[in-house]
């Protein structure tokens, strides 16, 4: 008799775009704090501090983004771009922690 597939839950957080007057952020929300990435200048050590965060949270357990943004304009696609690229990433990084269990929480084993 065949064992039941295991289903697997990932959760979804938001982000959204912050269009301010001098800038345009990309803002991940999670748990009660937000990170935010500038879109419209170049800084590497923030961006670098975001995914310090994020692969944090992630030891905590998989997740991905979804943007909560209709404007359709530059910023949107870009973003939509960004966030579709971190998710595979995220989602790839997730499962090397998971191979070299660096993961905060408990994972069957039974797969």
């Amino acid at each position: 008799m065949p064992l039941e597939k295991e289903v697997k839950y990932m959760e979804t957080k938001k982000a959204f775009i912050k269009r301010e007057e001098t800038k345009t952020s990309l803002v991940f929300s999670i748990g009660n704090k937000t990170l935010e990435i500038n879109l419209t200048e170049d800084k590497p050590i923030e961006v670098k501090n975001v995914f310090n965060e994020l692969l944090l949270e992630l030891k905590k357990g998989e997740f991905q983004f979804e943007l909560d943004d209709d404007e359709g304009d530059l910023f949107f696609h870009i973003s939509t771009e960004y966030i579709s690229q971190l998710n595979a990433e995220l989602s790839s990084i997730y499962k090397e922690l998971e191979d070299y269990e660096l993961l905060e929480i408990q994972v069957d084993e039974d797969k």
